[in-house]
């Protein structure tokens, strides 16, 4: 092979490689934009109802949900209309509301209903008993700015364009003072750190003791326990102390009856071979 074919050889391979690379970048860029449409959606719905701040309506974003520790709230407002709890989705495609039921091109999208059903329920669950029937869900479609309608089960699904407009036409329900003594609560318990609650049990290994709580004040038995219902409380003490002790060491070393079972069973045997050893080695010569 010459020079020149050498030189020929090495382009070729060259081009080859930056032909590769291009086509991992563009794989990689295919790739990216669904990742870059989800971050883009809650943007935009932030900022529409960043526009009812003017309007005495309080806006808390990104807040725990209640009883779920790992699960957050997009969007929760409180205002003169109460208390709407907002499900930011960035779907794509045919989105519509047919016979009051929310679809994605020819699939029901009931779970996505029943999501907002659920968060409404949360938040319901740690407002007061009288504010408890101002909360309503509503879930706010990024992609599709100009949807509007309502389910079945009274969740309304409105665009990024329709959802200051649907907030606004909620009839007042609460005055300034109550509205603002509403999102501070609101924001004290869905900002703070959530329990774990009965979750925490999972991650408890077979066999972990738990121990019990302490003594309620003023009160003669355990807090938490109610009568003969009380699951008992099992302590392991890998040291014996006291009598403990005694009785372990009488298990260790056997009694007088013990040594004596063993000194008569050694007896006997030891007579039995003495009568073998006579029986076969002195018997036969006794009468010669």
């Amino acid at each position: 092979m010459g020079a020149g074919d050498w030189e020929a050889e090495q382009c070729r391979l060259a081009a080859e490689r930056v032909a590769r690379l291009k086509r991992r970048l563009d794989e990689a860029e295919t790739a990216a934009k669904p990742w870059d449409a989800g971050a883009v959606g809650p943007t935009v719905v932030a900022d529409k109802l960043g526009e009812l701040v003017s309007r005495g309506w309080y806006v808390l974003q990104d807040v725990h949900w209640p009883g779920r520790p790992k699960a957050t709230l997009d969007h929760v407002l409180v205002g003169p209309g109460g208390v709407v709890v907002v499900d930011a989705k960035n779907w794509t495609g045919d989105i519509r509301i047919s016979s009051g039921v929310l679809w994605q091109g020819r699939f029901a999208r009931t779970q996505a209903v029943e999501g907002a059903l659920a968060q409404c329920a949360a938040v319901t669950s740690v407002v007061a008993p009288q504010h408890r029937r101002l909360v309503r869900p509503l879930i706010c479609m990024a992609a599709q700015p100009d949807l509007l309608g309502v389910t079945t089960s009274d969740v309304a699904v409105a665009g990024t364009e329709r959802i200051v407009g649907v907030i606004n036409a909620l009839p007042p329900v609460l005055d300034q003072r109550a509205a603002a003594g509403l999102y501070a609560h609101l924001g004290q318990v869905l900002t703070c750190e959530q329990e774990p609650g009965i979750t925490a049990f999972r991650s408890v290994r077979p066999g972990t003791v738990v121990p019990p709580r302490e003594p309620a004040a003023g009160s003669g038995r355990p807090a938490g326990r109610t009568g003969s219902s009380s699951l008992p409380v099992v302590r392991r003490n890998p040291r014996a102390t006291g009598a403990g002790k005694v009785r372990n060491a009488a298990r260790k070393s056997p009694g007088p009856k013990a040594r004596q079972h063993g000194t008569g069973a050694a007896g006997r045997l030891a007579l039995l071979m003495a009568f073998v050893i006579f029986a076969v080695y002195v018997l036969p010569y006794w009468g010669q």
